[in-house]
């Protein structure tokens, strides 16, 4: 007889069967990925709540604002999903199709990207 992975109580049904129930399942996969979960978690909120800014500020698909602004409404210049080297030199990071490019003087020309 098996016994079940998470409460140890003795399992019936099919041969292949690892848990007792669903709660039991369930109880241990979210145990087994709390940790990365949990990172993972963190690291896409910020990455919404920077779309968010960028999306907020950037209506027009092309626009300027300051860094100021910017850190004004919790943007994390830290998070972002790609970066994009032009022909020209310019380094644009993007937060899925929203993207941002330093000019000088703590001013940034806000992109959005077409698909």
């Amino acid at each position: 007889m098996r016994n079940c992975l998470e409460c140890n109580d003795k399992i019936l049904g099919r041969e292949d069967k690892k848990f007792c129930s669903d709660g039991c399942r369930n109880n241990y996969n979210n145990r087994m990925n709390k940790d990365s979960t949990n990172i993972m978690r963190n690291i896409n909120n910020k990455l919404r709540k920077n779309y968010r800014v960028l999306s907020e500020l950037n209506i027009e698909g092309k626009s300027k604002t300051t860094k100021a602004k910017l850190l004004s409404k919790g943007f994390d210049f830290d998070y972002f999903t790609s970066v994009l080297n032009t022909n020209t030199g310019n380094t644009y990071h993007f937060v899925y199709d929203q993207g941002y490019r330093f000019l000088e003087n703590d001013y940034y020309m806000l992109v959005k990207k077409e698909y």
